[in-house]
Formats: C-alpha cells, sequence, structure tokens
C-alpha cells in the first residue's frame, strides 16, 4: 500500500530523486558529466523595414577547428530565419523539426505562420527536455503584426528585444551594439553594424572565427548574403620559406637484419 502511494506521488510534476543520487555517486569518486564547451557569435537586429541577422561560420570539436565554413543561419520558413548557438547537431535539428511543424501549421491554416508561433514551439520544446538540448537560438523574422527579433535559451527561457547577441563571442558584439544601435537605422548601416559585431566576436573569441554571414528578412524579401564579410582571408606570405635541397641533414633507419627461421620436422613415429 506504501509503495502505490509513493508511486501515485511521483506520476505528476518533477522528480529530484536522482540529485542525491548523483552526490552521492560523487564522493564516491565518479567523475560526472559536464556540459561542451563551445563557441559562436550570433546577432540580430530590427531596423526600419525588417531584421538583420548575422552569425560566425565556426565550428569547433573541443580546441579543434572542425569547419571553417558552416551555416548558422537556418532556415525556417519563407519569412523567418534563426541563428543557432551552442551544438551543431542540437540546433541544426531542432530547426529542421520546427520547420517542418511551420510548414504544415501554414497548410492547415491556409495563411503565412507567425513568429511567435514559432518561437513558442522552439521554447516548448527546449522546456521539455530541461536543457539538455544545447540550442540558444535568435529567432528573426516579418510577418503581418511586423518585424520581430526574440531570444530563446536552451532551458526554454525567452526575449523580445530590439537587438541581441549570443554565444561565446556575445559580449563583443553587445559592445558594437550597445554603443552604435539606433531605431529606425537604414539597411545599410543596420548591415554594417551587424558585420562589425559578428567581427568583433570573430577577434575577440577564440570560438569564433573565419567568415561574417548575414541575413536581411523584410516584408516581400528575405537576402540571405553568405560570405558577406570574409576578414580571415589568407594572404601572399611575405617571404620564401622555400630551402635548398640538403639544407638539413637525416638519417635513414636501417632495418635490422632478420635472422633465417629453421622449420623442424614434426616427429611422426608415435
Amino acid at each position: 500500500m506504501q509503495l502505490q502511494t509513493e508511486q501515485q506521488q511521483s506520476a505528476a510534476g518533477f522528480k529530484f530523486d536522482n540529485v542525491k543520487r548523483n552526490q552521492h555517486l560523487a564522493e564516491k569518486g565518479l567523475k560526472l558529466s559536464t556540459a561542451t564547451k563551445t563557441g559562436t557569435t550570433i546577432v540580430g537586429l530590427i531596423y526600419k523595414d525588417g531584421v538583420v541577422l548575422g552569425a560566425d561560420t565556426r565550428a569547433t570539436s573541443g580546441p579543434i577547428v572542425a569547419d571553417k565554413n558552416c551555416e548558422k543561419i537556418h532556415y525556417l520558413a519563407p519569412n523567418m530565419y534563426c541563428c543557432g548557438a551552442g551544438t551543431a547537431a542540437d540546433t541544426e535539428f531542432t530547426t529542421n523539426m520546427v520547420s517542418s511543424q511551420i510548414a504544415l501549421h501554414s497548410l492547415n491554416t491556409g495563411r503565412e505562420a507567425r513568429v511567435v508561433t514559432a518561437m513558442t514551439m522552439l521554447k516548448q520544446h527546449l522546456f521539455r527536455h530541461q536543457g539538455h538540448i544545447g540550442a540558444a537560438l535568435i529567432l528573426g523574422g516579418y510577418d503581418v503584426t511586423g518585424p520581430h527579433l526574440f531570444g530563446i535559451f536552451p532551458h526554454g527561457s525567452t526575449d523580445k528585444l530590439p537587438y541581441m547577441t549570443d554565444g561565446s563571442g556575445s559580449l563583443a558584439a553587445m559592445s558594437m551594439f550597445e554603443s552604435r544601435w539606433t531605431p529606425n537605422m537604414t539597411r545599410e548601416e543596420a548591415i554594417e553594424l551587424v558585420k562589425d559585431g559578428v567581427e568583433a566576436g570573430i577577434f575577440n573569441d577564440m570560438g569564433s572565427g573565419s567568415n561574417v554571414d548575414v541575413c536581411v528578412i523584410t516584408r516581400d524579401s528575405v537576402e540571405y548574403l553568405r560570405g558577406y564579410s570574409r576578414p580571415n582571408e589568407r594572404v601572399e606570405k611575405e617571404q620564401s620559406y622555400t630551402f635548398a635541397r640538403g639544407t638539413t641533414e637525416f638519417y635513414v633507419p636501417r632495418a635490422a637484419p632478420q635472422l633465417a627461421e629453421t622449420a623442424s620436422a614434426m616427429d611422426t613415429s608415435a
């Protein structure tokens, strides 16, 4: 009867039984898992005619640069895109899943999906998994109510702001935005500020690097400027580093002599 009562009590709400278990395992010397260190700079802002999103293109695997030109601005719908920071697989598959749900929603309702609808789908999915999906997102789009910019964090909380940054290079990018952003910026001013913000993250954060991607979303169009800025192009070397043959001596190791194996006949007398 007591066991049945405990099962009924644990059927609803949150359970924290594993917290004490994990503390006990840690005291016994078990090394608990930690969050993966990731790096990115993603930004977004609202200007006079729409939304501008920006991101760097470096993907890391620990201390290794795994991809120099990855895409961090993900398609959600014809009128909205989403920047992703965190675990690359989580950001990609989460945005792909919600993109499919948005397409079905548009087909069922017969109208263009609103940006707040995509934001709600994303935050509910992330909250359901309690932060174990490493996706920090900046969602931008334009619908019948105008331009919108949302920040969605891995645990499911959200922000709605005229400009925002995220990722390991977000502080450097935010310093640019806080000093230069103004309401009713022109398209050229907005793109330039987004570029400068991402480049600030690239040059001041080891987890960000390579190129700058920009996406401009307005009422009637979307312009994805892939590789808009390339601040890390490899330049021609100032000196020649070819050396004459024989500059460095080296020795070729000789193979150890192998002794011939003598085969003995098998005794079959028994």
